[in-house]
């Protein structure tokens, strides 16, 4: 149908998140630190994001797209809201309650140093396998990182060349002493995760970890 929404103007956008949190339906998200309308059918057309913007890089337009699917919307404000209720909710230990680190999506073409000074590109917590809940949100349209606990001790560039623009979750079977397939299984599959990346030492009980993220997948 020919209705009205939203228009992003990359050129103009400066990626600051602002469109997005305004827009109570969840229509847009951050994209390689760019504002993208990535669920047409959650835009009702009403523009709370454009005086929000302070570039000027959201308009409206009339153009072929999905119907506002209102039943949708608030079916997803409720899985949000359930997620946020079992943050607030939380009573164990401080170290495994859940948070979501906002950062601004860089493109995969940066080619910074990965030596010298360096930046977190940490996104979430708890990164332990075993301690993330299925449903966290971070996990929501997520490019994921699996990786073997040594690899970070052992490869000095690991949050510039592995764990940006991704949510990180770390394991060692030998350690853990625990099968991660049904875990990484239920995350992979009831969540909206983008890619999965597997990153293992040479050794051989790494060799549980990978193996456990392939059957996940």
């Amino acid at each position: 149908m020919i209705r009205r929404i939203i228009r992003i103007d990359k050129e103009k956008c400066n990626g600051c998140g602002a469109c997005a949190d305004a827009c109570h339906e969840g229509a847009i998200d951050i994209i390689n630190g760019k504002a993208e309308l990535v669920r047409e059918h959650f835009c009702d057309g009403l523009g709370d994001c454009l005086p929000e913007c302070p570039t000027g890089a959201i308009s409206f337009e009339e153009r072929e797209a999905p119907e506002y699917d209102e039943e949708a919307v608030k079916e997803a404000q409720k899985k949000i809201s359930a997620k946020n209720q079992a943050i607030s909710a939380h009573t164990g230990c401080p170290g495994s309650r859940i948070m979501q680190i906002q950062r601004t999506e860089t493109p995969e073409t940066d080619q910074s140093p990965s030596t010298g000074s360096q930046i977190s590109r940490l996104r979430n917590w708890p990164v332990q396998i075993k301690l993330a809940p299925v449903h966290a949100p971070y996990f929501s349209g997520a490019k994921l990182l699996i990786a073997a606990d040594c690899t970070a001790y052992a490869y000095a560039g690991f949050h510039q060349d592995f764990m940006r623009n991704k949510v990180t979750l770390i394991g060692c079977p030998k350690l853990d002493q625990v099968d991660y397939t049904e875990k990484l299984t239920a995350i992979i599959q009831q969540n909206d995760i983008q890619s999965v990346t597997i990153l293992r030492m040479e050794v051989p009980c790494c060799g549980g970890l990978e193996m456990a993220a392939k059957k996940a997948l």
